[in-house]
């Protein structure tokens, strides 16, 4: 192969190399170009704020859904939910009015009402969920400590609902005058419970209430029922007593019109009526083992013998 020949494919592969290494650049450049387009993109979700910075510092916030800019490389992006939030506060001991200590478990409901203030006051969400949760415990125990113990966990007694209303509203009186922008929905009680140390001495002290009350139950019961049953049988003492003189004046008046039947009866015929009583009166005197020892000319032995004239 001739000098010339060789110097021929040097000058090519030079000029394929300088083609590749130019393609090589210009999608370099290309992919560089696309990545700084995608980078200054903002998508704005329903339900979110979008926070622009720039150098740490919030030039502008975004709340309406939808593509939105920045520079890129200079600005970054942060997101904040505009959804409401659950915050878990942590359980804490109050004392009550009668001087019983409780453990008192919170939640709140929470959501972000002004971003710029939220951030330039309590710089995170987490610093703003800290601030809330001190309010609803500072006010949960300055209000609880006005009740007594038994209206606090007493279910039918206990003013809970108005107290939640009243903890919301006074929390975010707070937040409101310090500017944090952050607005409380609700705030509950979860739960109340005794500390170990006094749980069991309380709970033997309810239990000892408690029997008291039934005692009392059952000892107006038996006095009630004492009373209903003398009643009772007062009543049916009356209704005897006047069953009782209502028969013996029935009986009396049937008696009487029995003795008149009769009377009426044996006057038609005196001699039957004689014989009648004779044998009536056999029934009472004669039975199988009875001697009789009777006068010739008595009743009994007329009619025995079979002369009775």
């Amino acid at each position: 192969m001739s000098d010339e020949t060789i110097n021929s494919i040097n000058e090519k592969q030079q000029k394929d190399f300088k083609k590749f290494i130019k393609a090589g650049v210009t999608f370099v450049v290309l992919i560089g170009i696309l990545l700084i387009g995608l980078n200054s993109i903002v998508i704005v979700k329903e339900g979110e704020y979008k926070v622009v910075r720039q150098f740490g510092d919030v030039i502008r916030i975004h709340e309406e859904p939808g593509l939105k800019f920045k520079v890129p490389l200079i600005q970054e992006v942060s997101t904040l939910s505009k959804k409401k939030m659950v915050y878990d506060v942590d359980e804490k001991e109050i004392t009550t009015l009668d001087k019983k200590r409780m453990i008192i478990d919170n939640y709140a409901v929470w959501s972000i009402s002004d971003p710029e203030d939220m951030i330039a006051n309590a710089r995170t969400m987490m610093s703003a969920e800290a601030r809330m949760g001190e309010f609803i415990f500072s006010i949960v125990r300055a209000e609880l400590g006005k009740m007594n113990f038994a209206e606090i966990i007493n279910e039918e007694e206990s003013s809970r609902g108005l107290l939640n209303e009243e903890i919301t509203t006074r929390v975010n009186e707070y937040l409101k005058r310090d500017n944090y922008g952050i607005v409380v929905d609700d705030v509950r009680i979860k739960r109340s419970d005794l500390p170990e140390a006094n749980e069991e001495a309380v709970f033997n002290q309810m239990i000892t209430d408690r029997e008291k009350i039934a005692q009392t139950y059952l000892s107006e019961g038996e006095a009630e029922k004492s009373r209903i049953r003398a009643n009772v049988d007062r009543e049916v003492q009356e209704m005897l007593s006047t069953a009782r003189a209502d028969a013996e004046k029935v009986r009396a008046e049937g008696e009487q019109e029995a003795a008149q039947i009769y009377n009426e009866a044996f006057s038609k015929d005196p001699e039957f009526y004689q014989l009648y009583r004779t044998l009536e009166s056999y029934k009472k005197t004669i039975d199988g083992e009875t001697t009789i020892i009777l006068p010739k000319d008595s009743p009994y032995a007329e009619l025995l013998l079979g002369y009775y004239e």
